[in-house]
C-alpha cells in the first residue's frame, strides 16, 4: 500500500490546523481528526498516528483522506442514520422559552382565551398548554428531559397554603399558623 500523507496546506491553512490540533476548547473528535493531520504532515507515518491517536490504521487513514479532499471542513461529523428527531430546534427552544416565563406574562403577552389560571408552572401544565395552544403533543417527561439538556432543574412546587395541604392529605405538614403568619 502507498504511503499516505497530508496533502500540501497554505500557510493560512496551516495554522489553524495547528491551533486545532491543540485546542483544549474544541470538540474531542475535532481536535483528534485535526492532530491525525497534523502529525501526517510533520512526517510521521500511519502505523504511528494510530498508535499515537489509539485509534486503528484504517480510521486514520479514512481522516487523512478526507482532509485530502474536503480540507479542514472534513473534520464535522456528517448527518448520521436513524429516526429524525421528533421535536424540531425551534419546538425546543419553544419550550424551553415557555417554561422559563411565568404563566402570567405569558397571558399578558399572547392574550390567551382563556386565559391561563395558575401563577406557575408544572410539568403537567406545561404538556397541557402545549396540546391546547400550541397543537404540539409533547409529554411531561419529554419537557423534563429537554429541560434537564439545558441545565435547568425542575422543582417541584412546595405546598404552603393549609387548604392544598388537605386536598394532598398532607394536613399535619401544613403550619396551622400560616394565615396568622401572613397578616390576615
Amino acid at each position: 500500500m502507498p504511503m499516505l500523507k497530508a496533502r500540501a496546506m497554505t500557510e493560512q491553512e496551516a495554522d489553524k490546523l495547528r491551533h486545532l490540533a491543540h485546542s483544549r476548547t474544541e470538540s474531542h473528535r475535532k481536535v483528534q481528526r485535526a492532530r491525525i493531520v497534523w502529525l501526517s504532515q510533520q512526517g510521521w507515518r500511519v502505523p504511528r498516528i494510530a498508535e499515537q491517536v489509539q485509534l486503528c490504521d484504517r480510521t486514520v487513514r479514512r481522516w487523512i483522506q478526507r482532509f485530502n479532499r474536503e480540507g479542514l471542513a472534513g473534520f464535522e461529523d456528517e448527518p448520521r442514520c436513524g429516526r429524525p428527531p421528533t421535536y424540531t430546534h425551534e419546538q425546543v427552544g419553544e419550550v424551553i422559552q415557555t417554561a422559563l416565563t411565568s404563566p402570567q406574562v405569558l397571558n399578558e403577552m399572547i392574550q390567551l382565551d382563556p386565559p391561563l389560571p395558575f401563577g406557575a408552572w408544572t410539568l403537567d401544565r406545561l404538556a397541557a398548554y402545549f396540546k391546547e395552544y400550541r397543537g404540539l403533543r409533547i409529554s411531561r417527561d419529554r419537557i423534563a428531559v429537554l429541560l434537564r439538556r439545558e441545565g435547568l432543574k425542575w422543582r417541584m412546587q412546595e405546598r404552603w397554603f393549609s387548604e392544598q395541604a388537605k386536598l394532598a392529605g398532607k394536613e399535619g405538614k401544613a403550619d396551622p399558623l400560616f394565615a396568622e403568619k401572613r397578616g390576615s
